[in-house]
């Protein structure tokens, strides 16, 4: 019989949690609510909500809302949506993450200081993501976006430079970042950096490398869409080849299986608990338990 183990330390963090608490919470006082862009990026966790009522949408169909009740996600959004939902009557549900929050007020004061055209205020994190759209909003769009180290020999080094990030990115990247731009920053100008990184999810990093080399298998559950298993994954299969992704137990190569003596199961920061409770399920009936 194989060991199968689901890692206690996946799941949602604490601002998808709080977002879908509140979503629950406003559907069961019934109405019609509306969710701007998806609450979680996970289809399966999406879909429940469906079922419950709440009506996703995007920022055409936002636009076009009148006298409506619109739950903002974890991500995040910019100060135009606000300004949207005041002239259309739309009584906002705000479930930003706090940590975010804290982030956006952060770069709308480093904007505020000074259009000052020596200053670049750059953002480390994934380009059209919705956290990062709601970032580069609170600078008019003015802030540079780049997604990885490589993206950073294009700054302009004779201008200062303020650094931030997403608050799921890889710190060790952000780090890499930093030590690049202050080795080739010119003396003349000034590099402030601020590491915004969400330490609940940094944290998950050690874990779940530890988590994956402690099994033969491991499936790593988690939406395609989604920016936080992407990084999560990548560490799995750096320590466990055996690493799999998969967005639900559909997706279970039986032959994986086969002489398997421990399987691990892990997921994202958007990954529910019920999917990978469903996914050891599955592979319990396939291994014949």
């Amino acid at each position: 019989m194989a060991r199968i183990e689901i890692d206690e330390g996946s799941g949602f963090c604490f601002g998808v949690v709080t977002a879908i608490n509140k979503a629950e919470e406003k559907l069961a006082q019934g109405g019609t609510l509306y969710c701007l862009g998806d609450i979680v990026h996970n289809n399966r966790e999406v879909e429940r909500l469906r079922e419950l009522g709440l009506q996703t949408i995007n920022h055409e169909d936002f636009n076009r809302l009148h006298n409506a009740k619109v739950l903002l996600r974890a991500h995040g959004e910019p100060p135009e949506t606000y300004s949207t939902a005041r002239c259309n009557d739309i009584e906002i549900i705000d479930a930003t993450c706090p940590v975010v929050l804290r982030l956006q007020k952060k770069i709308k004061q480093e904007y505020a200081q000074g259009t000052d055209p020596k200053k670049q205020i750059v953002i480390y994190g994934k380009n059209g993501h919705a956290e990062v759209l709601g970032l580069v909003g609170q600078t008019n769009g003015t802030a540079i976006v780049i997604e990885k180290l490589e993206e950073a020999r294009m700054l302009d080094f004779n201008r200062d430079i303020r650094l931030y990030s997403q608050t799921t990115k890889s710190l060790d990247e952000f780090r890499k970042i930093v030590e690049y731009i202050q080795a080739h920053i010119s003396p003349d100008v000034t590099f402030e950096y601020h590491d915004t990184i969400c330490r609940q999810v940094a944290n998950r990093l050690p874990h779940i490398r530890q988590f994956a080399a402690s099994h033969d298998l491991v499936f790593f559950v988690s939406g395609k869409k989604s920016s936080n298993g992407k990084i999560l994954f990548n560490e799995c299969l750096k320590v466990n080849p055996n690493s799999y992704l998969i967005d639900n137990a559909l997706e279970i190569d039986d032959k994986l299986l086969d002489g398997a003596q421990s399987i691990g199961i892990c997921g994202a920061t958007s990954t529910p608990k019920w999917l990978m409770e469903e996914v050891a399920e599955a592979i319990r009936k396939k291994c014949g338990e």
